[in-house]
Order: C-alpha cells, then structure tokens, then sequence
C-alpha cells in the first residue's frame, strides 16, 4: 500500500497533471460561483457551503478519473493485480492518494474562498467536517474509479457513477458545515457528523470486501 502511493506521489510531483488539473478546475468553479451570486450578498452568505462543497466534487471527480487512467494507460494495472499481495492493498494505496491529492487542493482553495466570500472558514469542527468528507468521497470515488477502468468511456461513466452515490455525503456535509458557520449548538451538529463517519466506515469496508472480485477479469 505505502508502495503505491509512493509511486502515485513520486509520479504526480514530476508530471503535477492530477492536481494541477484539479486546482485549476476548482478555482475557475470559485470564481464562476463568485461572479453569477456578486449581487445578491444575502445569496452568496447562503450558499457559500453548498458552493463550496460542489467545488470540492466536481473538481475531485475529474482527478479521481486520472487515479486509475495513468495505469491502464502504460498496462501498469495488469502487473499490480499479477504481485503477490493482497489486491485491497491497491484500493488502499489509490485511496490514500487520492485522499491526499484532493486535500492539497482544498488546503488551496479554502484561503480563495474565504476571501472572495468574505466568509471566515478557519473553525475546527468546520475542518474536521471536510477532511471526514473528503474521506468518505475519496472512498466510493476510488472503488467506482476502478469500476470504470474496465469500460471504454470511463470519463463519462466515472461521475454519472459517483455523484448519485456522493448526494447523502454532500447534503449532510453541506448541512453540517452550515450549522458550524452559523454557531450552531454541538448536538445539533452530532447527527451530520455521525452520518460522514458512517458512510466513511462503510465504504472503506465495501471497497476492502469487493475490490479483489472488482479486479476479475
């Protein structure tokens, strides 16, 4: 697993092309966001999470369909699945890459947001909510990454995939982080924070049980 994601990371610091196209793609959504709420002040306050959240998505869909590409490109996959080890290694290492390469791009992103919206994001529990997110959908982005790299259109396939499955992680994310920004007390909060660990552990263990039989020919 380590294997792999050194060589994902060694990969990506020489070509920079997954996050690098991530990062690019989230600020132009930023500032789209930005100018088409520019008149309604009270519209931009409202939304700011939801805006932000859909960011984080569609900018993190777009790397996740490169975390698998780079090795069916250069039949790389073909001597992963032939190693002698254990196949969840694989999920686990593209996973822990992913995960990382779509928190550098938020680490970026955050300090943007927060100064075109005017809206102070730097609040513990409002940065726990999004690493516990970004978990979750890194997760299932991952294991249906994998789904697609069997089929010939898997840039389609990858977000008509994801994004369904991805809804209940966003609503409650989005719900979660809003309570955080308006002061909300913790036990209206606990709920939103329950669900993302939730889905977390049941991804992470979907993926671990079914990644082998997902990599059959």
């Amino acid at each position: 697993m380590l294997t792999i994601l050194r060589k994902d990371l060694a990969t990506e610091l020489r070509s920079r092309e997954v996050v690098s196209a991530m990062l690019v793609f989230a600020i132009l959504m930023v500032l789209i966001f930005n100018f088409a709420l520019e008149l309604d002040k009270n519209a931009r306050e409202n939304v700011a999470v939801g805006a932000l959240w859909a960011t984080f998505l569609f900018a993190g869909t777009l790397g996740l369909n490169r975390i698998f590409a780079s090795e069916a490109d250069r039949t790389g996959m073909d001597a992963l699945l032939l190693a002698p080890m254990d196949r969840s290694a694989i999920f686990f290492g593209k996973w822990l890459g992913a995960f990382l390469f779509i928190l550098l791009v938020q680490a970026i992103i955050l300090p943007i947001f927060t100064i075109l919206y005017g809206v102070s994001l730097w609040h513990p529990l409002f940065l726990g909510l999004i690493v516990l997110g970004t978990i979750g959908y890194s997760a299932v982005g991952t294991l249906l990454a994998a789904i697609a790299l069997q089929t010939r259109m898997r840039e389609v396939l990858l977000p008509i995939l994801l994004l369904p499955v991805s809804i209940p992680l966003l609503l409650s994310a989005v719900k979660g982080c809003q309570l955080v920004l308006e002061n909300a007390p913790w036990g209206d909060i606990l709920p939103a924070v329950s669900f993302l660990i939730a889905y977390d552990a049941i991804f992470l263990a979907i993926a671990y049980m079914t990644f082998d039989y997902l990599m059959e020919e």
